[in-house]
């Protein structure tokens, strides 16, 4: 086997597309509209390379094609590569692979060495509006900031192997990220951050402390949600996230991150068409300074509360208001079974 990252000169020869989705090519998935064999599916596409590569038809699945491409760089994308390069080697990794993947492609904390290993590979939680300087351990090893996904490969996957056996030995790497995702797990462990979860409407209250974001408090223009954090606590199919702000309280509703992708085990969560909800909020809505609209900005935002430069603003509304007049709306859909 042998890896090129994806480029148009790769269009008109026959490949196998790993992570990312590329024509004339044999998916090994998770992305929309992937056509993975249905035997290898999984949730992250390093777990659908690793059942690649388990298999004993994988010579039939991959029609004997020895070139692997992926169209970006993720710590899902790097090591679903690394994984059909290595082969059955890789599987003796299995348990360091998936949480790693399921780190970086669903903000999830499977392992504390699974997190780690990811900001070594992607950087810190990918819902972060300041995580754009790219790889780390690319910039690490080229010893300047990478910004070409195909350098980045090149320089980032002959280390796979020693990342996930010999995290600690990166600590340079994942450290401050680590300490932003202890510190908002710390805050739910104390009950200064909080989940309240509506299972009939399947939906996470999540309060969050403004301390979670930094000492100063929550800074709307460089603050994402610490979804890593979120995950490991609320279980709902839907996230109502508030923090208190001044006289007020920033929302934000998101779908949860692994949602994105065509999932297995995880459930295959339901998008909402919430332009009724968004109407009847800003009916009520107090603060005059800022508007509900719906937000597609990031991979899961549905709704959030915005300025006029579209920079999270202080709703008036009380957390509790806010879920009363979702539980109504959800379960009213439900129960007509409308999405």
């Amino acid at each position: 086997m042998r890896f090129e990252f994806y480029h148009a000169g790769l269009d008109d020869v026959p490949k196998l597309s790993v992570d990312g989705t590329v024509s004339n090519s044999i998916h090994f998935s998770h992305w929309e509209g992937n056509q993975t064999p249905e035997e290898v599916k999984a949730d992250t596409s390093t777990e659908i390379a690793l059942n690649l590569v388990g298999s004993p038809n994988q010579l039939k699945l991959t029609q004997g094609i020895e070139l692997v491409t992926n169209n970006h760089f993720d710590t899902d994308g790097v090591l679903s590569v690394w994984t059909v390069l290595k082969g059955e080697r890789a599987l003796d990794l299995r348990e360091q692979l998936i949480p790693a993947a399921e780190a970086g492609d669903f903000s999830e904390f499977s392992s504390v060495n699974g997190v780690r290993a990811s900001i070594v590979i992607q950087g810190s939680d990918q819902a972060s509006p300041n995580n754009e300087s790219g790889s780390p351990l690319a910039a690490f090893l080229g010893g300047k900031e990478i910004s070409d996904d195909a350098e980045a490969y090149d320089l980032v996957l002959p280390e796979v192997e020693r990342v996930l056996r010999n995290t600690g030995e990166y600590e340079t790497l994942w450290l401050s990220g680590w300490e932003a995702i202890a510190g908002a797990i710390e805050s739910f462990e104390k009950g200064q951050s909080k989940v309240e979860e509506y299972p009939d409407a399947l939906l996470s209250l999540i309060t969050l402390a403004p301390e979670v974001f930094s000492p100063s408090g929550f800074d709307p223009t460089r603050h994402a949600a610490p979804f890593t954090a979120i995950s490991r606590y609320a279980h709902g199919q839907l996230f109502l996230i508030a923090t208190a702000f001044r006289n007020g309280w920033m929302y934000r509703i998101d779908y949860p991150y692994y949602s994105w992708a065509e999932t297995v085990v995880r459930p295959r969560v339901k998008r909402h068409d919430f332009g009724a909800l968004i109407s009847q909020l800003n009916q009520i809505e107090q603060n005059n300074n800022g508007r509900w609209k719906l937000d597609n900005s990031e991979m899961t935002s549905a709704v959030k509360f915005l300025d006029v430069s579209n920079s999270l603003a202080a709703s008036k509304l009380r957390p509790d208001e806010l879920v009363s007049l979702m539980r109504a709306e959800l379960l009213s859909r439900n129960a007509a079974g409308v999405a």
